[in-house]
């Protein structure tokens, strides 16, 4: 009989109340809400900064300016993993200058999207300060890259793959751990 090599570690509830908690979190450590934007890293930091922005306009009673960037053209192996790197569209409709950019994606592990997405960032101004949000942390930094708001602490082994998967593009919210022994994110 062959064994699930996949772990359930968080549900719809969990994924909410972990957002609901972040939420909170960047409220207090920016004393509110002023001049903060929220930007998401296309696809499913997109869809978690839509879901923070929609908590902290519930919590806050003002609605904060959201973003998507694409970092496809700023990862430093997009020449080793793609022959032609699909960019989709970046959308930050608003003024990053002298902003607090809250930077959303649902997983960190070795800090390399997270310092394409600070370069893309950059292009488009000066922000007063960048705040990284993941719904999950899985430790294995290559990179000097930490957040400042975290869903989860997930410990992994590199072997391990951590999968979230959002109803928005996936049908279910859920995270799981696939021990099958593909790696990566």
């Amino acid at each position: 009989m062959p064994k699930d090599t996949t772990v359930r570690i968080m549900n719809e509830k969990s994924i909410a109340l972990a957002l609901t908690r972040i939420s909170h979190e960047i409220i207090e450590r920016n004393k509110g809400t002023d001049n903060i934007v929220i930007i998401g890293i296309r696809t499913r930091g997109a869809i978690l900064a839509e879901r923070l922005a929609e908590n902290l306009s519930k919590i806050g009673k003002v609605a904060l300016p959201v973003g998507v960037i694409d970092i496809t053209l700023y990862r430093d192996d997009v020449q080793d993993k793609l022959d032609q790197p699909v960019v989709q569209k970046t959308d930050l409709l608003f003024d990053i200058v002298d902003k607090v950019v809250v930077l959303v994606d649902d997983v960190i592990y070795t800090g390399r999207t997270i310092r394409a997405a600070l370069d893309a960032i950059i292009d488009f101004g000066r922000p007063r300060a960048i705040q990284l949000a993941v719904l999950i942390d899985r430790g294995h930094r290559e990179l000097p890259i930490g957040p400042d708001f975290i869903g989860k602490v997930v410990p992994t082994s590199r072997n391990e793959r951590v999968e979230v998967h959002l109803i928005e593009q996936d049908g279910v919210d859920e995270v799981i751990i696939d021990r099958s022994g593909r790696g990566g994110v």
